[in-house]
């Protein structure tokens, strides 16, 4: 007689991965601290202009006599971290070809690829791949999370992507110079943000004029 069907068997490799990556995240985020190193996960959708407001934010940080770093995620090309190279930041490449977000791994080995220790830098920024929904997943052992929100993107995008932007310490709202050209209501926008995240602290900024480049430098 034939054996009764087996029921069917659910493995949640996803549960799985995320506590792998979150206790990795949790041995990086103890180096950090034991080399009092504040480490910041700016997040945001392609194009809202991470890579420009680093660059100005480099600026400022060099100005200050302050040692930042960049760990930049692409799925292809390194033209990112030459353009924070030349702006005179510390920038090392992940390229992580079809990974649409960066990992708590791919963190630890391009630490090794820094020129000096982390107790050289007085700040650790993790430019994210562009996207705003996988890598609201993956903690990086960071101290900060920073949401990066365009005014060409439209005022709605945090209610669109609540789990993004209800991790998020700092929200910035970018492109501000661009306000009168694409119509975005500020007062909306932030009103969205406090819905989704009240927690988190909100700050308009332009890379292209400096508006607010050395507020931001001053919470980071």
């Amino acid at each position: 007689m034939p054996s009764p069907p087996q029921p069917p068997r659910h493995l949640n490799l996803g549960a799985a991965l995320l506590a792998r990556n979150d206790a990795l995240a949790a041995q990086l985020r103890g180096r950090f601290t034991t080399a009092r190193l504040p480490v910041v996960n700016l997040l945001s959708s392609p194009g809202s202009g991470k890579t420009a407001l680093l660059e100005r934010l480099g600026a400022h940080l060099n100005a200050a006599g302050r040692r930042a770093a960049v760990i930049v995620g692409d799925l292809a090309t390194d033209n990112d971290a030459r353009r924070l190279q030349a702006a005179g930041l510390t920038a090392v490449q992940i390229t992580t070809g079809q990974a649409c977000h960066l990992e708590a791994a791919m963190v630890e080995r391009a630490l090794e690829a820094l020129p000096q220790p982390l107790e050289g830098f007085d700040l650790l920024l993790i430019e994210n791949v562009g996207n705003l929904v996988c890598p609201a997943a993956y903690d990086l052992g960071e101290s900060r999370r920073l949401v990066l929100l365009s005014v060409t993107e439209g005022e709605d995008k945090p209610l669109k992507y609540p789990a993004m932007f209800r991790s998020a310490d700092l929200v910035v709202i970018s492109k501000v110079d661009l306000l009168a050209a694409t119509g975005f209501d500020l007062q909306h926008a932030r009103h969205h943000i406090a819905r989704v995240a009240p927690q988190a602290q909100v700050l308009e900024v332009s890379a292209r004029t400096g508006a607010g480049m050395a507020q931001l430098c001053g919470l980071l």
